[in-house]
Protein backbone atom coordinates (compact mmCIF):
# COMPACT_ATOMS: atom_id res chain seq x y z
CA UNK A 1 0.00 0.00 0.00
CA UNK A 2 1.36 3.36 -1.02
CA UNK A 3 2.28 5.75 1.72
CA UNK A 4 -0.95 8.23 2.94
CA UNK A 5 -1.26 11.92 3.17
CA UNK A 6 -4.13 11.53 5.20
CA UNK A 7 -4.00 11.49 9.10
CA UNK A 8 -5.90 7.59 10.30
CA UNK A 9 -6.68 7.23 13.11
CA UNK A 10 -7.47 3.43 14.52
CA UNK A 11 -9.43 2.83 17.69
CA UNK A 12 -8.39 -0.80 19.19
CA UNK A 13 -11.87 -1.28 20.83
CA UNK A 14 -11.90 -3.81 24.32
CA UNK A 15 -14.17 -4.54 27.44
CA UNK A 16 -11.35 -3.15 30.31
CA UNK A 17 -10.70 -4.02 33.48
CA UNK A 18 -9.42 -3.28 36.97
CA UNK A 19 -6.13 -2.55 37.38
CA UNK A 20 -6.51 -2.46 41.54
CA UNK A 21 -8.72 -3.78 43.62
CA UNK A 22 -10.46 -0.62 44.61
CA UNK A 23 -11.44 -0.23 40.85
CA UNK A 24 -12.97 -3.99 41.06
CA UNK A 25 -16.56 -2.27 42.34
CA UNK A 26 -17.21 0.83 39.78
CA UNK A 27 -15.72 -1.75 36.66
CA UNK A 28 -18.78 -3.68 37.89
CA UNK A 29 -21.54 -0.68 38.12
CA UNK A 30 -20.17 0.20 34.37
CA UNK A 31 -20.73 -3.27 33.01
CA UNK A 32 -23.94 -3.93 34.59
CA UNK A 33 -25.47 -0.15 33.97
CA UNK A 34 -25.05 -1.05 30.07
CA UNK A 35 -28.60 -2.26 28.73
CA UNK A 36 -27.71 -3.54 25.89
CA UNK A 37 -25.92 -6.25 27.01
CA UNK A 38 -28.25 -6.91 30.67
CA UNK A 39 -31.47 -4.99 31.24
CA UNK A 40 -32.42 -4.57 35.09
CA UNK A 41 -35.88 -3.64 35.15
CA UNK A 42 -37.37 -0.48 33.74
CA UNK A 43 -34.49 1.95 32.40
CA UNK A 44 -35.02 4.60 35.31
CA UNK A 45 -34.61 1.49 37.81
CA UNK A 46 -30.87 0.46 35.71
CA UNK A 47 -28.23 2.33 37.46
CA UNK A 48 -29.51 1.90 41.06
CA UNK A 49 -29.79 -2.28 40.16
CA UNK A 50 -26.10 -1.83 38.82
CA UNK A 51 -25.18 -0.18 41.90
CA UNK A 52 -26.93 -2.66 44.27
CA UNK A 53 -25.35 -5.84 41.92
CA UNK A 54 -22.02 -4.43 41.72
CA UNK A 55 -21.90 -4.38 45.23
CA UNK A 56 -22.87 -7.84 46.26
CA UNK A 57 -20.55 -9.22 43.63
CA UNK A 58 -17.41 -6.72 44.48
CA UNK A 59 -16.08 -8.69 47.49
CA UNK A 60 -16.27 -12.30 45.14
CA UNK A 61 -15.03 -10.71 42.16
CA UNK A 62 -11.85 -8.69 44.26
CA UNK A 63 -10.48 -11.99 45.78
CA UNK A 64 -10.68 -13.57 41.55
CA UNK A 65 -8.36 -10.72 40.98
CA UNK A 66 -6.67 -11.06 44.04
CA UNK A 67 -5.39 -14.65 43.03
CA UNK A 68 -4.11 -12.96 39.27
CA UNK A 69 -1.70 -10.17 41.13
CA UNK A 70 -4.32 -7.88 42.73
CA UNK A 71 -5.84 -6.52 39.38
CA UNK A 72 -6.93 -7.14 35.09
CA UNK A 73 -3.80 -7.18 32.60
CA UNK A 74 -5.97 -6.34 30.09
CA UNK A 75 -5.50 -2.58 29.85
CA UNK A 76 -1.62 -2.91 29.48
CA UNK A 77 -1.63 -5.51 27.10
CA UNK A 78 -4.20 -3.67 25.05
CA UNK A 79 -1.61 -1.02 24.96
CA UNK A 80 1.16 -2.84 23.87
CA UNK A 81 -1.17 -4.14 20.90
CA UNK A 82 -1.79 -0.81 19.88
CA UNK A 83 1.61 0.08 20.15
CA UNK A 84 2.87 -3.13 17.92
CA UNK A 85 0.29 -2.48 15.27
CA UNK A 86 0.98 1.53 15.13
CA UNK A 87 4.37 0.22 14.12
CA UNK A 88 3.00 -2.56 12.27
CA UNK A 89 1.40 0.07 10.53
CA UNK A 90 4.49 2.90 10.08
CA UNK A 91 5.29 1.76 6.65
CA UNK A 92 1.69 2.08 5.40
CA UNK A 93 1.21 5.92 6.21
CA UNK A 94 0.24 8.05 8.47
CA UNK A 95 -1.72 6.20 11.62
CA UNK A 96 -2.20 6.71 14.49
CA UNK A 97 -3.27 3.79 17.13
CA UNK A 98 -5.17 3.99 20.68
CA UNK A 99 -7.50 2.25 22.83
CA UNK A 100 -10.84 2.63 24.18
CA UNK A 101 -12.66 0.41 27.09
CA UNK A 102 -16.15 -0.04 27.13
CA UNK A 103 -16.48 -0.45 30.70
CA UNK A 104 -13.13 1.11 31.72
CA UNK A 105 -10.13 3.74 30.98
CA UNK A 106 -9.30 5.07 28.88
CA UNK A 107 -13.15 5.52 27.32
CA UNK A 108 -14.00 6.15 23.96
CA UNK A 109 -14.88 9.96 24.58
CA UNK A 110 -11.75 10.20 26.04
CA UNK A 111 -9.70 8.76 23.01
CA UNK A 112 -11.71 10.25 20.71
CA UNK A 113 -10.80 13.68 21.90
CA UNK A 114 -7.66 12.66 21.83
CA UNK A 115 -7.44 11.97 18.34
CA UNK A 116 -9.94 14.78 17.42
CA UNK A 117 -6.87 16.95 18.83
CA UNK A 118 -4.56 14.80 16.48
CA UNK A 119 -6.61 16.18 13.37
CA UNK A 120 -7.35 12.92 12.07
CA UNK A 121 -9.13 12.84 8.72
CA UNK A 122 -10.52 9.00 9.29
CA UNK A 123 -11.03 6.59 12.20
CA UNK A 124 -11.23 2.97 12.21
CA UNK A 125 -12.59 1.35 15.11
CA UNK A 126 -11.62 -2.53 14.94
CA UNK A 127 -12.97 -4.41 18.23
CA UNK A 128 -10.62 -7.06 19.87
CA UNK A 129 -13.73 -9.48 19.97
CA UNK A 130 -12.88 -12.26 16.58
CA UNK A 131 -16.57 -13.29 16.96
CA UNK A 132 -19.61 -10.40 16.83
CA UNK A 133 -22.02 -10.44 19.62
CA UNK A 134 -24.51 -7.16 20.32
CA UNK A 135 -22.96 -7.76 23.79
CA UNK A 136 -19.39 -7.07 23.07
CA UNK A 137 -18.85 -5.83 19.54
CA UNK A 138 -22.39 -4.17 19.49
CA UNK A 139 -21.85 -2.32 22.50
CA UNK A 140 -18.75 -1.11 22.34
CA UNK A 141 -19.23 0.38 18.34
CA UNK A 142 -22.68 1.66 19.50
CA UNK A 143 -21.07 3.71 22.28
CA UNK A 144 -18.21 4.32 20.08
CA UNK A 145 -20.18 6.03 17.13
CA UNK A 146 -22.82 7.74 19.71
CA UNK A 147 -19.31 9.91 21.01
CA UNK A 148 -18.54 10.03 17.27
CA UNK A 149 -21.31 11.64 16.20
CA UNK A 150 -20.22 15.13 18.16
CA UNK A 151 -18.23 15.74 14.97
CA UNK A 152 -15.06 16.06 16.58
CA UNK A 153 -13.56 13.13 14.95
CA UNK A 154 -12.99 13.51 11.35
CA UNK A 155 -14.83 12.94 8.15
CA UNK A 156 -15.12 9.03 7.84
CA UNK A 157 -15.95 5.72 10.60
CA UNK A 158 -14.99 2.75 9.56
CA UNK A 159 -16.24 -0.35 11.94
CA UNK A 160 -15.04 -3.96 11.42
CA UNK A 161 -17.50 -6.00 12.58
CA UNK A 162 -15.71 -9.16 13.19
CA UNK A 163 -12.84 -11.45 12.02
CA UNK A 164 -13.69 -15.04 12.53
CA UNK A 165 -11.09 -16.61 9.83
CA UNK A 166 -9.00 -13.86 9.44
CA UNK A 167 -6.09 -16.29 8.39
CA UNK A 168 -3.04 -14.78 10.26
CA UNK A 169 -5.05 -14.81 13.42
CA UNK A 170 -5.73 -18.50 12.36
CA UNK A 171 -2.20 -19.18 11.99
CA UNK A 172 -1.38 -17.75 15.27
CA UNK A 173 -3.92 -19.75 16.92
CA UNK A 174 -2.82 -22.25 15.74
CA UNK A 175 0.62 -21.88 16.40
CA UNK A 176 -0.21 -22.00 20.08
CA UNK A 177 -2.04 -24.92 19.62
CA UNK A 178 0.58 -26.70 18.25
CA UNK A 179 3.38 -25.81 20.79
CA UNK A 180 0.73 -26.86 23.48
CA UNK A 181 -0.08 -29.74 21.88
CA UNK A 182 3.75 -30.84 21.63
CA UNK A 183 4.30 -30.22 25.95
CA UNK A 184 2.05 -33.16 26.03
CA UNK A 185 4.32 -35.51 23.94
CA UNK A 186 3.05 -38.92 22.59
CA UNK A 187 -0.13 -38.70 25.07
CA UNK A 188 -3.40 -38.60 23.79
CA UNK A 189 -4.99 -34.95 24.32
CA UNK A 190 -8.63 -33.78 23.84
CA UNK A 191 -9.41 -30.13 22.75
CA UNK A 192 -11.88 -27.98 24.31
CA UNK A 193 -12.70 -24.64 23.01
CA UNK A 194 -13.64 -22.55 25.65
CA UNK A 195 -15.66 -19.39 24.68
CA UNK A 196 -17.49 -16.31 26.42
CA UNK A 197 -21.00 -17.77 27.49
CA UNK A 198 -24.18 -15.27 26.29
CA UNK A 199 -27.57 -15.53 27.04
CA UNK A 200 -29.42 -18.47 24.94
CA UNK A 201 -31.34 -15.44 23.99
CA UNK A 202 -29.32 -13.49 21.66
CA UNK A 203 -28.22 -16.63 19.60
CA UNK A 204 -32.28 -17.03 19.29
CA UNK A 205 -32.67 -13.40 17.77
CA UNK A 206 -30.14 -13.96 15.84
CA UNK A 207 -26.49 -13.13 17.39
CA UNK A 208 -24.13 -14.81 14.76
CA UNK A 209 -21.55 -15.57 18.02
CA UNK A 210 -21.82 -19.02 18.33
CA UNK A 211 -21.87 -19.49 13.89
CA UNK A 212 -18.82 -17.11 14.00
CA UNK A 213 -16.80 -19.52 16.94
CA UNK A 214 -17.51 -22.12 14.72
CA UNK A 215 -16.24 -20.74 11.64
CA UNK A 216 -12.83 -20.28 13.49
CA UNK A 217 -13.01 -23.47 14.73
CA UNK A 218 -13.09 -25.21 11.45
CA UNK A 219 -10.34 -22.92 9.61
CA UNK A 220 -8.08 -24.09 12.77
CA UNK A 221 -8.60 -27.95 12.28
CA UNK A 222 -8.39 -27.79 8.39
CA UNK A 223 -4.50 -25.97 9.84
CA UNK A 224 -3.86 -27.81 12.41
CA UNK A 225 -5.52 -31.22 11.57
CA UNK A 226 -6.99 -31.74 14.98
CA UNK A 227 -11.01 -31.94 16.33
CA UNK A 228 -11.64 -29.85 19.19
CA UNK A 229 -14.86 -29.52 21.45
CA UNK A 230 -17.21 -26.18 21.82
CA UNK A 231 -18.25 -25.30 25.57
CA UNK A 232 -18.65 -22.18 27.33
CA UNK A 233 -17.51 -20.05 30.54
CA UNK A 234 -18.48 -17.11 32.61
CA UNK A 235 -21.88 -17.33 33.24
CA UNK A 236 -23.91 -15.98 36.05
CA UNK A 237 -27.45 -15.53 36.37
CA UNK A 238 -30.91 -16.85 36.72
CA UNK A 239 -31.10 -16.98 32.40
CA UNK A 240 -30.81 -20.01 30.11
CA UNK A 241 -27.11 -19.56 28.92
CA UNK A 242 -24.95 -20.87 26.04
CA UNK A 243 -24.15 -24.81 26.38
CA UNK A 244 -22.33 -27.06 27.29
CA UNK A 245 -20.76 -25.37 30.01
CA UNK A 246 -17.16 -25.13 30.34
CA UNK A 247 -17.56 -27.19 34.10
CA UNK A 248 -20.02 -29.71 32.43
CA UNK A 249 -17.39 -30.24 30.11
CA UNK A 250 -14.73 -31.14 32.21
CA UNK A 251 -16.84 -33.08 33.84
CA UNK A 252 -18.02 -35.56 31.25
CA UNK A 253 -14.97 -36.13 29.69
CA UNK A 254 -13.49 -37.25 33.12
CA UNK A 255 -16.52 -39.61 33.04
CA UNK A 256 -15.63 -40.47 29.63
CA UNK A 257 -11.91 -41.46 30.90
CA UNK A 258 -10.31 -38.73 29.42
CA UNK A 259 -6.83 -37.71 31.12
CA UNK A 260 -5.38 -34.98 28.76
CA UNK A 261 -7.07 -31.64 27.97
CA UNK A 262 -5.61 -28.86 26.38
CA UNK A 263 -8.06 -26.12 26.82
CA UNK A 264 -8.24 -22.80 24.05
CA UNK A 265 -9.71 -19.82 24.99
CA UNK A 266 -11.41 -19.37 22.03
CA UNK A 267 -12.94 -15.71 22.47
CA UNK A 268 -10.27 -14.04 23.70
CA UNK A 269 -7.50 -12.69 22.36
CA UNK A 270 -5.57 -11.34 25.56
CA UNK A 271 -4.97 -12.94 28.96
CA UNK A 272 -7.29 -11.66 31.49
CA UNK A 273 -9.32 -12.75 34.84
CA UNK A 274 -11.18 -15.46 32.40
CA UNK A 275 -7.80 -17.20 31.45
CA UNK A 276 -5.46 -16.15 34.61
CA UNK A 277 -8.22 -17.10 36.67
CA UNK A 278 -10.96 -19.24 35.58
CA UNK A 279 -8.95 -21.33 33.22
CA UNK A 280 -5.51 -21.22 34.70
CA UNK A 281 -6.67 -21.46 38.32
CA UNK A 282 -10.12 -22.61 38.80
CA UNK A 283 -10.12 -25.41 35.54
CA UNK A 284 -7.15 -26.57 36.24
CA UNK A 285 -7.90 -27.30 40.20
CA UNK A 286 -11.22 -28.67 38.79
CA UNK A 287 -9.41 -31.25 36.22
CA UNK A 288 -6.67 -32.22 38.51
CA UNK A 289 -9.41 -33.27 41.10
CA UNK A 290 -11.22 -35.38 38.76
CA UNK A 291 -7.78 -37.01 37.32
CA UNK A 292 -7.01 -35.11 34.48
CA UNK A 293 -4.39 -32.75 33.03
CA UNK A 294 -5.62 -29.79 32.07
CA UNK A 295 -2.65 -27.08 30.07
CA UNK A 296 -4.15 -24.07 28.39
CA UNK A 297 -3.07 -21.70 25.42
CA UNK A 298 -1.61 -18.07 26.26
CA UNK A 299 -3.61 -15.42 24.98
CA UNK A 300 -2.17 -13.98 21.60
CA UNK A 301 -1.02 -10.53 23.15
CA UNK A 302 1.52 -9.69 21.18
CA UNK A 303 2.43 -12.60 18.92
CA UNK A 304 3.55 -11.03 15.64
CA UNK A 305 1.04 -12.70 13.46
CA UNK A 306 -1.76 -11.62 15.48
CA UNK A 307 -0.37 -7.90 15.19
CA UNK A 308 -0.19 -9.16 11.52
CA UNK A 309 -3.62 -9.81 11.77
CA UNK A 310 -4.66 -6.53 12.91
CA UNK A 311 -2.72 -4.96 9.99
CA UNK A 312 -4.35 -6.90 7.68
CA UNK A 313 -7.88 -6.06 9.07
CA UNK A 314 -7.07 -2.35 8.91
CA UNK A 315 -5.86 -2.05 5.66
CA UNK A 316 -8.66 -4.28 3.96
CA UNK A 317 -10.92 -2.13 5.68
CA UNK A 318 -9.28 1.00 4.56
CA UNK A 319 -9.10 -0.20 0.68
CA UNK A 320 -13.51 -0.99 0.94
CA UNK A 321 -13.91 2.20 2.44
CA UNK A 322 -12.13 4.00 -0.29
CA UNK A 323 -13.17 1.92 -2.93
CA UNK A 324 -16.84 2.55 -1.86
CA UNK A 325 -17.86 -0.47 -0.06
CA UNK A 326 -17.01 -1.41 4.26
CA UNK A 327 -14.89 -3.60 5.72
CA UNK A 328 -17.96 -6.38 5.70
CA UNK A 329 -17.89 -6.26 1.63
CA UNK A 330 -21.31 -4.01 1.89
CA UNK A 331 -21.75 -1.28 -0.52
CA UNK A 332 -22.29 1.49 1.88
CA UNK A 333 -21.11 4.98 3.33
CA UNK A 334 -19.27 4.07 6.42
CA UNK A 335 -18.44 7.72 7.29
CA UNK A 336 -20.02 9.43 10.17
Amino acid sequence: MQSDKHHIGVILLNLGGPEHESEVQPFLYNLFSDREIIRLGPAFLQKPLARFIAGKRAAKSRENYRKIGGGSPIGRITARQAQALEQALAADGDFTVKVAMRYWHPSAEKTLASLAARRVDTLIALPLYPHYSRATTGSSLNDLQRRALNGRTGRGLITIKSWPTEPDYIRSLAGKINSALDSFGEEEVTIVYSAHSLPQKFIDEGDPYVRELRETITSLEALTGRRGQLCFQSRSGPVRWLSPSTPETIRRLAEQGCKNLLMVPISFVSDHVETLYEIDILYKKMARQLGMRLESTPGLNTDPLFIAALRNLVITALDRYRSGTDSNGRSENAAS
